[in-house]
This record gives C-alpha cells, sequence and structure tokens, in this order.
C-alpha cells in the first residue's frame, strides 16, 4: 500500500478579478505539496462530475457534513475526479459546492499513481477513478476506503464506504 500521496502536478483554474470578460479565470498549477503538506485532508474520488450517485448522493453529504469534518480536526476535503477543470468548475458550480474543493485530474496521473485508475469504457467513459476515499494527514495516507469489485468495466458502481458518513465515524472512532 501507498503510504505517501503521489508527486503529482494539478492543472487547475483560478478567478483573477483582474480579467474581465465572460472568462475571468486562469491557469494554476497546484503540486501535491500544495494541497497535503502541512494539512489534514478528506479526499474522496469518484468515476466523474454530473454522474448520478455522483451527483446525488458523494458530493452533497460530502459538503453537507463539511462542519463536522472540521470538528475532527479536518483543513480541507477535496472531491477528486479524472475530468478537466472546466468540467469540475461547472459541476461544483451547478452543485452548489462551496466547502469542498473540487480538484481535476485531468490527465488521471494523480489517479493512475495511486493504482485507483480503471477503464470504464462499458459506460463510454474511458478511464476514470474507482470510487474511493481517505484520509492524508501532512502528506501520507492514513486511512483508505476503497469500493469493493475494483476492476476494469465493472458492470456495477459500488457506493458503500467511500461515503461521507463512513469516513466521518471513522474520524470520530478515534482510531
Amino acid at each position: 500500500m501507498i503510504l505517501n500521496v503521489p508527486h503529482t502536478v494539478f492543472k487547475t483554474r483560478v478567478r483573477n478579478e483582474a480579467l474581465e470578460g465572460p472568462n475571468p479565470f486562469e491557469w494554476k498549477d497546484l503540486n501535491t505539496d500544495d494541497i497535503f503538506k502541512g494539512k489534514k485532508v478528506v479526499v474522496f474520488s469518484l468515476p466523474g462530475a454530473f454522474t448520478p450517485t455522483c451527483s446525488t448522493s458523494h458530493l452533497p453529504r460530502y459538503e453537507e457534513l463539511y462542519e463536522e469534518f472540521k470538528g475532527q480536526g479536518v483543513d480541507q476535503i477535496i472531491c477528486l475526479s479524472v475530468n478537466d477543470a472546466f468540467v469540475m468548475f461547472q459541476w461544483g458550480k451547478s452543485q452548489g459546492a462551496e466547502n469542498v474543493f473540487l480538484l481535476p485530474d485531468g490527465s488521471g496521473e494523480f489517479t493512475r499513481k495511486m493504482g485507483m485508475l480503471v477503464n470504464k469504457d462499458n459506460l463510454g467513459f474511458g478511464m476514470r477513478s474507482w470510487r474511493y476515499s481517505m484520509l492524508v494527514d501532512d502528506g501520507e495516507i492514513k486511512k483508505m476506503f476503497v469500493e469493493p469489485g475494483f476492476e476494469d468495466n465493472c458492470p456495477t458502481d459500488p457506493f458503500e464506504v467511500s461515503d461521507a458518513d463512513t469516513m466521518l465515524n471513522y474520524l470520530k472512532s478515534g482510531e
């Protein structure tokens, strides 16, 4: 098992108030240290923005329980998906996500290095992340909850252990 999160550079988009027009955003690279160094972070990864389970259950519940996570010493909650920055931005906007940081893994590099990249051609998705969550403390993976049935072209979409309640219960247990 990986003990530390793999080094990756994520291509993100951030608002620049100095820019005018319909697209006041610019590229900003964030690396693994920018995201995890010196922080306690909960990451949950899912197959794709705008997909049913991800949009109706996975992201909304983490958003809903944000304050409880903060109460357990979590600095940030990150939703990771193998989608580009534009898709993640629009999905976050449509979901009203205010607390969870949506992190695009557009090329799937982080997901691949985590060993969580799967082929979802059976759904027309291509390469995507398997559904999982993890607690990361200063770059070190402390706990992972990986959905059962990990395989390429899985005929189902398991959603049993990467949910917000499972992670929050783990944090509250003090293990």
